[in-house]
């Protein structure tokens, strides 16, 4: 009857519309996880190169003479007998000070980062947002296909398939970033960047391409 006809009507409706919104909602969210993500990879390089700040400021350092800190340096030879303190070296001592505390600062700050296990966060959420995204990329055309019988190529689609290589290139140099390659580091870093301006961009194009949200 006309009733249970409506009804059918209204669940293959809101099927319909459950479908459309599954797409967009998932991939605005692995957008939120992109940048979560990339926020997690900058603070880990940070953590690692950090250890060249400290070297290179501890070069410019006067010579402590076997102190470990310029504070304990200063405290040595002001201890010492007053003709064997060389007030020119105690002096660089002093204006060192500064350096020093500097060198104390990214000490703690590479504790701070060590502390947070940004490494292992950086790869599960990678592989978790390479694995989704992935998975929703290709569930966005099906269901396109599905509910309209066929799809629309344009630049909304292009970018999403350019965005999945750009994940696939990503993580292909993980196994040379283990092994310590500045090159595929930078290569991993601009894939990144590149994905996440083109996922930027693609939520917009989305919205437009359908006249609202559910693309």
């Amino acid at each position: 009857d006309m009733v249970n006809l409506l009804r059918v009507s209204l669940c293959l409706y809101l099927t319909q519309r459950i479908g459309s919104m599954l797409h967009p909602i998932t991939m605005g969210s692995m957008f939120l996880l992109t940048l979560s993500t990339g926020l997690l990879g900058f603070q880990w390089r940070r953590q690692r190169t950090i250890g060249d700040d400290i070297t290179a400021l501890k070069k410019t350092l006067p010579d402590l003479g076997g102190a470990k800190t310029v504070g304990d340096a200063i405290s040595a030879a002001e201890s010492a007998e007053a003709n064997s303190v060389e007030a020119a070296n105690l002096s660089k001592l002093k204006a060192a000070l500064p350096i020093q505390k500097d060198i104390d600062d990214l000490v703690a700050e590479r504790k701070d980062l060590s502390s947070k296990g940004l490494r292992d966060q950086h790869f599960s959420q990678g592989s978790l947002l390479a694995f989704i995204g992935t998975c929703f990329a290709i569930e966005g055309p099906l269901n396109t296909y599905a509910r309209a019988g066929k799809l629309f190529p344009g630049p909304h689609l292009y970018a999403g398939a350019g965005l999945v290589c750009l994940w696939a290139l990503a993580y292909a140099c993980v196994p040379a970033m283990q092994k310590g390659s500045d090159t595929a580091r930078t290569i991993h870093i601009g894939a990144n960047v590149a994905g996440a301006s083109l996922f930027a961009w693609q939520i917009v194009s989305g919205k437009l391409c359908r006249g609202d949200f559910f693309f």
